[in-house]
């Protein structure tokens, strides 16, 4: 089939040659209309090139006999008709739109042939090649939120299950009933369940996404607490997070020391979860019909899962009230994008905030707690705003802006410490400790940002360079530096919050950080001191407006950072960890770099 290829019908076109190449098929007409393009001729979908690679076929399908169109929009004619029965096979694949380069779009070859044989063989053929892309996954587990977005989880995945479907991968779904239903099921898995899935995938939020990701963390991210600089009271890089195990045998709670957990008084609502069930144990998966093949036998030991690790993944279909880790991602909040980024396998690493809580309130004991973010751990503003909105889920996602509004009125500020580690490499983004009445304009422009891109030069060469590297985590005294050197900053805050990507949403197009990154091993430390109103009102405006710099302001500090502690003396201190309330009056925060890997590739712009 290589050599000159063979003819096919192409429906829309006419008659091609087609060619096998080591990376793709290419095609030719065979009686090419001078007066219109062959390959502009197929109604309903973008422009259809003359290659097709094979990383971007997701499906290949045998058809039954049928009709296949003619070229379009020309006098050309078989046996003088427009379309003729013929055995056919299609060709799914994706495309980009010209017009915005982000969204993925699923589109349809249609190939005939006089001869059935022929079509089997040739979908034989390319269904070989395309599952010669290793990375493409073949079982996931899927949870849906039905009603997140006001219900647009159960519809998103109405909508994209037919592609999985096509597509062949194995999806076990569970629509979650309850908050914290996602967080049960994940944590109580064995390692022989867990490794029958390449991956799981939320249709919701980043809440739903954060329910998930702590789950897979609570027992099998190993690493060290985050460092700490003296006069913190607590043990730092040098003391081992002791995360327990859950094989199914035991559902007792972990003592204080085994603190991968989410422990009682922590919440663990979604930011899109509606009044749902009140939380139980989940039962088992039942798993055992998914891959038999892949069933040990009784004298087989499994091995341990872990994170860092380059095989599993996870995956969102968009159906929250933001959907910032999407839009940080893909760049798009698209759930049929996201779909097919899944289904091709796409990879990349993703920067977790690892924030460990010492103490709940200023009188309490101390009790090491671990969560995770993926996005963003914020506090005073940010955290307030959270614990407002849940007296107002009623309204949906307008709670948020309501809320907002409320806690902005309010004009809260709090006492608080705040101490970071010094990066070395660059100086610090701000240097902001003057008082307001010195000056109320914003000051001059930062140097131009290096924006997190498809291929980030950025995050690639700190992988290159080892800094932070997935190896290192393990030790966090190795993973930050050998000697840190920490810097206070002490006074009110409006709000302490440390972005780990750039938290893009339809409300801030460039995010909070614009020039935050994926897989840099950075935290972006944002300090609001305490300031009149309509200077915090004017900051946060600037948000809204796409290329402005809201942190230019002399309130405002903007440290990057790989670790840093926080401490106040407010007895109702919380913190909104991905838009989940967590309480904490003293926490240390650390970036582990590229501990998880998603379906996704960045942002295209």
């Amino acid at each position: 089939m290589q050599g000159d290829g063979e003819v096919l019908f192409l429906g829309g076109v006419g008659e091609v040659a087609v060619t096998l190449g080591h990376d793709g098929l290419s095609f030719q007409p065979l009686h090419p209309e001078p007066s219109s393009s062959c390959w502009t001729s197929i109604i309903l979908q973008p422009k259809l090139e003359n290659r097709i690679r094979f990383s971007d076929v997701y499906a290949v399908e045998l058809l039954d006999e049928g009709p296949v169109c003619g070229p379009l929009n020309t006098r050309t004619v078989i046996q003088g008709k427009k379309s003729t029965e013929m055995h056919r096979f299609a060709v799914h694949v994706v495309n980009r739109s010209r017009k915005h380069p982000s969204p993925l779009i699923p589109c349809e070859y249609l190939f005939g042939h006089k001869d059935s044989q022929s079509c089997k063989s040739w979908v034989e053929l390319l269904s070989a090649c395309t599952n010669g892309e290793h990375d493409r996954p073949k079982n996931l587990l899927v949870f849906v939120h039905p009603l997140c977005g006001k219900g647009r989880g159960r519809k998103n995945w109405e909508v994209v299950a037919p592609l999985f479907d096509r597509a062949k991968v194995n999806t076990k779904v569970i629509t979650t009933e309850r908050a914290g239903h996602a967080y049960d099921t994940i944590a109580s898995l064995s390692d022989t369940e867990l490794k029958k899935f390449d991956g799981v995938v939320a249709v919701g939020g980043d809440g739903l996404f954060n329910e998930i990701l702590n789950g897979l963390l609570r027992s099998r991210h190993k690493t060290s607490y985050p460092p700490t600089p003296e006069g913190f009271g607590y043990v730092g890089s040098n003391e081992k997070c002791q995360g327990y195990r859950n094989d199914g045998l035991s559902n007792s709670m972990p003592t204080s020391n085994n603190v991968n957990v989410m422990l009682p008084g922590s919440s663990n609502k979604s930011d899109d979860h509606e009044p749902l069930l009140s939380t139980a144990q989940s039962p088992g998966l039942g798993t055992s019909s998914l891959n038999p093949n892949t069933e040990p036998s009784s004298g087989d030991q499994v091995p341990s899962v872990s994170f860092p690790n380059d095989w599993f993944r996870l995956g969102i279909i968009p159906s929250g009230s933001t959907d910032a880790i999407v839009l940080s991602t893909t760049g798009e909040r698209d759930p049929v994008t996201s779909a097919l980024l899944i289904i091709l396998g796409r990879r990349m690493s993703l920067d977790i905030a690892q924030v460990v809580r010492w103490k709940s309130s200023p009188s309490a004991e101390i009790l090491p707690t671990v969560r995770y973010a993926a996005s963003f751990a914020g506090y005073g503003f940010y955290g307030e705003v959270i614990r407002e909105s849940e007296n107002f889920r009623w309204m949906g996602p307008a709670r948020y802006d309501f809320s907002g509004t409320m806690v902005f009125l309010k004009h809260r500020s709090y006492e608080a410490k705040v101490a970071f580690l010094e990066n070395r490499s660059t100086d610090s983004l701000t240097a902001s400790a003057e008082n307001v009445a010195n000056g109320v304009q914003p000051r001059q422009k930062r140097p131009r940002k290096t924006i997190c891109r498809t291929s980030c030069s950025v995050c690639k060469e700190t992988l290159a360079t080892g800094q932070n590297s997935a190896d290192d985590i393990p030790d966090s005294s190795r993973t930050i530096c050998e000697k840190p050197k920490w810097v206070w900053s002490k006074g009110r805050f409006l709000s302490v919050g440390a972005a780990v990507i750039s938290c893009r949403n339809e409300r801030a197009p460039d995010g909070l950080v614009a020039e935050a990154h994926l897989s840099d091993g950075f935290l972006h430390l944002l300090l609001i001191r305490d300031c009149p109103l309509p200077l915090y009102l004017w900051h946060l405006t600037q948000f809204t407006k796409k290329g402005s710099d809201p942190l230019t302001f002399k309130f405002v500090e903007h440290h990057k950072t790989k670790a840093f502690t926080f401490i106040s003396s407010h007895d109702e201190s919380v913190w909104n960890l991905d838009g989940e309330l967590f309480q904490a009056s003293e926490v240390s925060v650390q970036a582990c770099r590229g501990l998880v890997n998603l379906f996704a590739s960045g942002p295209e712009a």
